[in-house]
């Protein structure tokens, strides 16, 4: 956390802040974006590749194909190992709602599995009872920084003859049990928005594998279906990872690790600090995981009241996420009514999201649990 002053300590808190990490950059990108600008290589210049390279390496990944989003890393992904109309691909219910897309913009359907009160990721124990004979893939998700238990995801993956890709969208180094964030399946995905922990100025995002037929095929898919230069040879999109992004991505990757750990000690000053306050529930950690912090996510039967109190203290909250995706209106056609996944839909209604990010002040840190501790105790 960086030190602070008193004025600081008067200050709002914002949910995120992205000038910390971004402001020392600026010069330097926008120097080279200078130079991009004349040059004219805006799509597949050479900073591309040079992300793909740094990227799978810093992943533990064999290969790396940059993409125009996350959403797009894991569609193309699911396209590339062979899902089709009809299979069905098991997906935790607590998720944000790109995951279920991917799944359905894939051509399959998305079969929903409720989340473990452990770390509101996929609950192992249920999964492998959601296989069917239709089941062709696990999409696992690392949620708000803490991966799923990718140990017996495997397993069942291996036993059931299931493909395993990774939606580690929001896990960017995080491990658990020796395995990396996007290496314990086939592939991973992540997404590079400008909030995550590694994110660009725009929407951004990259698939890893150790599978070069996979990411050879992802790359033909990503540009139109093309082996070559108007050699098509099916049916492709559009979903490149454009230059300029490639080139903010390139500055900030070796930053990501310090950005991780100062995320980490806001979150162990939470953990100290909340710990028995009202009746807030703390993320906890599993054994032998190593989670990135993407969000700190609490859990309040008075959640509302609570967000209220914060933001009336210039205190900004987030929800991560209010509606589970089989509740929506754009997956009505499942068929799940309230109650189908109990664990989710109360988490749905607890969740609330503090502030956390790179560069937040000691003092921002000290208003966030002054308040919250403020409205346990009756001060309104």
């Amino acid at each position: 956390m960086a030190s602070s002053t008193t004025a600081d300590a008067l200050a709002a808190v914002p949910f995120y802040d992205l000038d910390p990490a971004n402001a020392p950059l600026k010069a330097a990108i926008v120097a080279e974006f200078e130079e991009l600008v004349s040059s004219g290589s805006f799509t597949n210049g050479p900073q591309v590749a040079a992300f793909e390279d740094a990227f799978a390496a810093y992943a533990g990944a064999p290969l790396c194909v940059g993409l125009a989003s996350g959403l797009d890393a894991l569609r193309l992904g699911l396209v590339a190992l062979g899902i089709e109309p009809g299979d069905e691909v098991l997906v935790p219910a607590n998720t944000f709602i790109a995951t279920f897309e991917a799944i359905g913009q894939a051509g399959a359907v998305p079969v929903p599995v409720d989340a473990t009160e452990s770390d509101l990721n996929v609950d192992v124990a249920l999964l492998e009872a959601a296989v069917s004979p239709r089941t062709k893939a696990i999409v696992p998700v690392h949620l708000y920084g803490q991966l799923a238990d990718m140990r017996e995801i495997a397993r069942i993956a291996s036993e059931r003859g299931l493909l395993v890709l990774e939606d580690a969208c929001q896990a960017h180094g995080a491990t658990r049990d020796g395995m990396r964030a996007g290496t314990g399946g086939v592939a991973g995905a992540f997404s590079f928005y400008p909030g995550k922990n590694l994110g660009a100025f725009g929407d951004a995002g990259a698939l890893v594998s150790g599978d070069a037929d996979l990411v050879e095929r992802v790359r033909r898919l990503r540009e139109h279906g093309q082996r070559e230069k108007y050699v098509h040879v099916e049916e492709g999109f559009t979903a490149r990872l454009d230059t300029v992004q490639a080139l903010v991505l390139l500055h900030k990757l070796p930053l990501l690790d310090s950005w991780n750990d100062q995320r980490a000690a806001v979150a162990a000053v939470y953990e100290e600090r909340l710990q028995g306050v009202g009746n807030l529930k703390l993320p906890p950690v599993p054994e032998g995981s190593r989670p990135v912090w993407h969000l700190y996510v609490v859990r309040s039967q008075q959640r509302h009241a609570l967000a209220t109190h914060l933001r009336e203290r210039g205190i900004g909250t987030g929800l991560h996420y209010p509606q589970p995706p089989h509740l929506s209106a754009a997956y009505a056609s499942l068929g799940y009514s309230a109650g189908a996944f109990p664990v989710t839909e109360r988490a749905a209604n607890e969740v609330l999201s503090l502030p956390l990010f790179p560069g937040m002040t000691e003092a921002q840190v000290e208003a966030v649990c002054s308040a919250v501790k403020g409205f346990f105790a009756g001060e309104r």
